[in-house]
């Protein structure tokens, strides 16, 4: 299975906070799922810890290579661009990444990398992984957290994006869609 790629100060061990999940779903193809995760007007739609996504640049609402966007998440204005987007190709993973931010002082600043793999994998599967690290003292916290909040929301992003992908391919895969609700 592939990798995510990290830029050097994201690497996962190294920052203050990092959480990864995923999901192997039966009846889905990267393709199938990418655009529902590409469209980030669907994200409120199956994710409820996201709101106020508007696009700084012009560009959007779909993702692509440098687009620097905004969206609320865990109470957090954060700002993010576009550091890796590789839409499904045969054969290759589809990749999408974001460096995103919270303004603020040392208290209050957050950094973050937030980057998602959707691979295809024998037998009409696809493998859907999202990982992120975050540096500062709102990650620190955040880390110590129990339950974890960010592995938690990130749990029900991927959950709720492989049900939505589901449900746009019609009854055909419903008993796929029953394994995850």
């Amino acid at each position: 299975m592939s990798d995510i790629f990290w830029p050097s100060n994201y690497l996962p061990g190294t920052t203050d906070n990092y959480v990864s999940n995923d999901i192997i779903v039966a009846g889905l193809s990267a393709a199938e799922v990418w655009p529902h995760l590409d469209n980030t007007l669907a994200w409120p739609a199956y994710y409820g810890n996201v709101s106020d996504i508007r696009f700084d640049d012009g560009s959007g609402p779909r993702l692509s290579q440098g687009a620097r966007f905004r969206f609320t998440t865990f109470g957090f204005a954060v700002h993010a661009e576009v550091t890796e987007y590789q839409p499904p190709a045969p054969g290759m993973p589809a990749r999408v990444a974001w460096h995103g931010w919270v303004e603020g002082d040392a208290a209050t600043r957050l950094d973050a990398h937030h980057a998602w793999l959707f691979e295809d994998l024998p037998g009409g599967r696809v493998r859907i992984l999202t990982q992120e690290t975050q540096n500062g003292a709102p990650a620190r916290e955040m880390a110590l957290a129990r339950p974890n909040p960010m592995l938690n929301a990130h749990q029900a992003w991927i959950d709720g994006l492989a049900a939505t992908a589901l449900r746009a391919l019609g009854s055909r895969s419903a008993s796929a869609e029953q394994q995850l609700a």
